[in-house]
């Protein structure tokens, strides 16, 4: 199945490692990082787990919760995550959907049959408080995810939501932004009363 930006993500029911889950339901007024795995017991998910983990206070101040997926089965997974505590020195609390089926990766496009025709490859959803997918990312097995990108693409689409403003390249939290082109000057001048700079009529630039 094709996910595109803006699509509803689709829903399922399903066990997890901390109990059963109805994903619209679980999801509430939250963000949600869900993010799939080729296999338990596997060295970079494990490296990946642990940095979850460990980022529980910065998914949390942003509203965000994160949920894994393996294409293996609870009782794996309950074994895995102790294997995490113990070699990334945290402790795993978010759930990992089960999947030995493959069913919800196959819903969300996780199996890339150049890859494997049975584990998931590294795909990114975030997902917002109204079921919509913002932003996927898809990275090969043998590449672990960038966690600082992560929680950066989440803080630029929740600013961008907040403040009617776009973000440009390599922009951090406190750096300039864009003021998208939909939003004519009458507008602006209300949303942005500290101004703007006009590099191009199509490029104005301002700081929140």
């Amino acid at each position: 199945m094709s996910l595109n930006i803006g699509d509803t993500a689709p829903d399922f029911t399903v066990d997890t490692s901390t109990g059963k889950i109805h994903l619209h339901d679980w999801i509430g007024d939250d963000w949600v990082f869900f993010f799939s795995h080729p296999g338990d017991f596997t060295p970079v998910c494990t490296t990946e787990v642990g940095r979850t983990a460990q980022l529980a206070e910065a998914f949390a101040k942003r509203h965000v919760k994160p949920l894994g997926l393996s294409t293996d089965g609870v009782e794996e997974h309950l074994k895995w995550i102790a294997d995490v505590n113990d070699t990334q020195n945290t402790t795993v609390t978010f759930p990992i959907v089960a999947d030995p089926d493959c069913t919800v990766a196959r819903l969300y496009g996780m199996i890339h049959p150049h890859e494997s025709e049975t584990a998931a490859v590294r795909s990114v959803f975030i997902i917002d408080p109204q079921k919509k997918i913002r932003l996927t990312m898809t990275y090969p097995m043998n590449v672990g995810r960038n966690f600082e990108e992560i929680l950066r693409v989440i803080d630029a689409l929740q600013t961008a939501d907040a403040k009617h403003i776009a973000t440009p390249a390599d922009w951090i939290p406190g750096g300039v932004v864009i003021i998208p082109n939909s939003i004519k000057a009458p507008e602006a001048h209300a949303l942005f009363p500290q101004g703007w700079t006009e590099v191009r009529p199509y490029l104005r630039t301002t700081t929140l």
